[in-house]
């Protein structure tokens, strides 16, 4: 079993199955296995993005640039005190995308889901859902196969990777994959899950990829906050009964050609955006050093 396109995910999914189950399968044909072990590996990546998205928490990892670090505890600890002002969910969001960046950039260990630089997209979703709406486990999994088939087709068709179309091909990619899982989690259709993976993709059209000194932290981890909230909005709206006004695979297409458009300096060669302001530059310079 497989799939090319999100027509064809659809086409599949309406013999009265879900994207969820559709991915295992393929994984299943495709990686020439069995079900035990596709489910194994998922539950594998499952653990170690929990672990990610927890350990900031409480453990402040600096990270090799010294950009980024104790974002989440501080996150964490305003919420816990009730100051927080997005509500339970957005804020847990928040928190855990944080988190799993700081992961990240002190080299510990993630799922780059697609990618390290949008790591906390995924998770924030997944567990500020679980922990407000009691989810099990099999909901969790079911929506990492289901972010994973959109991710999948991101792969195929378009593009995940922040040096070839920008950071809307990371983060953007990885608010689309999180948009669809969670509306997967909450009990919505296979036609919902990729309207919102749809329209969160579409939100994040032509983000940029502008790493400061060309580290995986600033504004990469702040960007994943973004996606994690974009991804939450999408979902809802799409749960609500809101269609995508573009399909899927237009707005993947339409993200590939703004990417490829997209100047040099602005994708992920630390030769633009927020990397060339004049604290950018120095924080190069600081790191590095050889500046005058």
């Amino acid at each position: 079993m497989d799939f090319h396109t999100a027509e064809e995910l659809l086409e599949l999914c309406s013999q009265g199955t879900d994207i969820a189950t559709v991915m295992r399968e393929r994984e299943v044909t495709q990686g020439e296995t069995d079900s035990e072990t596709v489910e194994e590996k998922m539950k594998k990546a499952l653990s170690v993005m929990r672990n990610s998205a927890h350990t900031p928490l409480t453990e402040v990892l600096p990270s090799t640039g010294g950009l980024i670090g104790g974002e989440a505890e501080k996150l964490n600890k305003n919420m816990l005190v009730g100051k927080n002002i997005c509500g339970s969910v957005m804020s847990k969001a928040l928190i855990y995308s944080q988190a799993v960046p700081e992961m990240n950039a002190s080299m510990g260990v993630i799922v780059a889901a697609p990618t390290a630089g949008s790591s906390g997209v995924l998770p924030a979703v997944l567990f500020a859902l679980e922990e407000e709406f009691g989810l099990t486990e099999k909901q969790l999994l079911d929506g990492m196969f289901t972010a994973g088939a959109v991710g999948y087709l991101l792969m195929k068709n378009a593009s995940v990777s922040g040096a070839q179309a920008g950071c809307q091909a990371e983060v953007g990619s990885a608010s689309a994959m999180a948009a669809a899982a969670a509306v997967a989690m909450m009990g919505g259709t296979p036609e919902q899950s990729l309207d919102a993976a749809s329209i969160a993709l579409g939100n994040l059209l032509g983000l940029v990829c502008d790493p400061i000194a060309g580290l995986v932290e600033a504004p990469c981890q702040s960007r994943n906050a973004i996606g994690a909230a974009n991804a939450l909005t999408c979902a809802e709206m799409a749960l609500s009964g809101i269609k995508a006004v573009v399909p899927f695979t237009e707005m993947a297409a339409a993200m590939l050609r703004i990417g490829v458009k997209m100047p040099n300096e602005l994708r992920e060669t630390a030769l633009g955006g927020c990397a060339m302001t004049p604290t950018g530059c120095a924080h190069n310079c600081r790191i590095f050093g050889g500046c005058k």
